[in-house]
């Protein structure tokens, strides 16, 4: 037996807590790495990162190695925390704020470049939470993990075939999407410099 299923077996029968940080400490790099190409901001990545190992513990005992490797287990609760948390009223209401000052950037192209890019991605965040979680898991596993249209058909048990036109059909949509907001605010831009 493997250290890994050692550990998991400590833990589901009693709360091994030197095999649970054996875990976490595994999963930990990987998991706040995903968490934060979805949030580009670090102490929200922390936060986040924090709470899917909780959930992780807590729900533990449900996890069975013959429906699905760890690895996938985990991966699944982070995907659905993440989507959870862009539902979420405190997402919704706008209360994710980011102070320029606290940026560590060099120079104010940096800056410029990095708000336009959590600018885009806040946006991207925002018409994908419409979709079903499967949906957005699709599209998280590909964009954020960058896992092969194979490794995410298997992580979710699809086709692959189900998983490419998912994942091209809304990301047409998104698109669409994102730029028919660009063109409002352009006309928006332009009503009010005429003024």
């Amino acid at each position: 037996m493997d250290f890994e299923s050692r550990w998991i077996r400590r833990v589901q029968q009693s709360a091994h807590e030197e095999s649970a940080n054996l875990l976490v400490k595994k999963y930990y790099k990987e998991i706040f790495s995903f968490v934060y190409k979805q949030v580009l901001d670090e102490q929200l990545a922390l936060d986040l990162t924090q709470e899917i190992f909780i959930r992780m513990l807590q729900a533990i005992t449900n996890f069975n190695k013959k429906k699905a490797a760890f690895r996938t287990w985990l991966y699944r609760i982070a995907s659905n925390h993440c989507i959870d948390y862009f539902r979420s009223k405190s997402y919704q209401a706008g209360q994710l704020t980011n102070y320029v000052e606290d940026l560590e950037l060099i120079d104010a192209v940096d800056i410029v470049n990095y708000l336009i890019k959590k600018e885009d991605l806040e946006e991207v965040n925002l018409l994908l939470y419409k979709y079903e979680v499967q949906t957005q898991q699709i599209l998280r596993y590909k964009l954020f993990l960058e896992l092969t249209f194979q490794e995410i058909a298997g992580l979710l048990n699809l086709s692959e075939s189900t998983v490419k036109t998912r994942y091209y059909v809304v990301l047409k949509k998104l698109r669409e999407e994102m730029e028919a907001n660009l063109n409002g605010k352009q006309k928006m831009g332009n009503s009010v410099s005429n003024r």
